[in-house]
This record gives C-alpha cells, sequence and structure tokens, in this order.
C-alpha cells in the first residue's frame, strides 16, 4: 500500500506544479514570450492530467477520505472542497477548449477571450487542491 500512501502528496505537488506552470505562463505571454506561453501553458495541462490519473488511481485504491475535523475548521474544509470540486468540473471543458482554440483552430482571439475565464479557474483549482490536501493529511 505504499504508493496509495504516497498519492496524495504526489497529487498535491502536481496541483502545485500546476498552479505554478500557470502562474509562468501568464507572465509569460504577457511579455510576448509565446513560445514560452505555449510550453508552459502545456506543461501545466500535462501536470493537470497526470494529476486527475494520480487522483483516479488513489480514489480506486482508497476511497474518498472524511475530514477528521469539527467546528469551524470542517465548515472551512467543506467550503473550499465544494468550491475546488465544482470548479475542478468546470475546468476540463474549459482548458480543453482554450487549447483548441490556440493549438489547433489558430483562432488566437478567442483563445484569449475564454483564457480569461479558463486561467483563473484553474488557477483556483491547482490552489485549492493543494489547501484541501493539507487540511486533509497535514493540518489535522
Amino acid at each position: 500500500m505504499l504508493l496509495a500512501e504516497a498519492l496524495p502528496t504526489v497529487n498535491a505537488v502536481l496541483n502545485g506544479t500546476s498552479g505554478v506552470l500557470l502562474a509562468l505562463g501568464f507572465v509569460a505571454i504577457r511579455a510576448r514570450r509565446i513560445a514560452a506561453h505555449r510550453a508552459l501553458m502545456l506543461a501545466a495541462f500535462g501536470s493537470s492530467t497526470l494529476f486527475l490519473a494520480c487522483y483516479l488511481t488513489r480514489v480506486a485504491l482508497t476511497g474518498t477520505h472524511r475530514y477528521p475535523g469539527t467546528g469551524a475548521a470542517k465548515v472551512v474544509y467543506l467550503g473550499v472542497l465544494v468550491s475546488h470540486m465544482l470548479l475542478a468540473m468546470a475546468v476540463v471543458p474549459l482548458a480543453l477548449r482554450t487549447l483548441q482554440l490556440s493549438l489547433l483552430k489558430k483562432r488566437f482571439d478567442a483563445h484569449k477571450r475564454i483564457a480569461r475565464f479558463t486561467l483563473p479557474v484553474w488557477l483556483y483549482v491547482s490552489t485549492t487542491g493543494v489547501v484541501v490536501y493539507l487540511m486533509l493529511y497535514r493540518f489535522v
């Protein structure tokens, strides 16, 4: 069961990595470094995809986990978790469409318009994924 025990930490690292790569990709495009932006965003997508595979593996091996805390801490945890889960479901089609518009269709104006929504949602999901991990596995 060593793999199952390591997967939550691996998932948090992958989420955090995605968040950092997204932020760096944003900085790159603001500096008009298009090739760097493309590479960073593809790396963020790869990290998020790997996260999803590892997360599904962890759930298949160990199931879901209940937050052991109580009171205000549990309310905060559930608030973060619910917002994270809802936006995580939304970010998948957003990210896929944003990438499609840029890489496959070369419709950069449309890419830019949807990326204005995709980026903050994806950053929030990546960041709150780490927060959920910390609250569930480290701050109890």
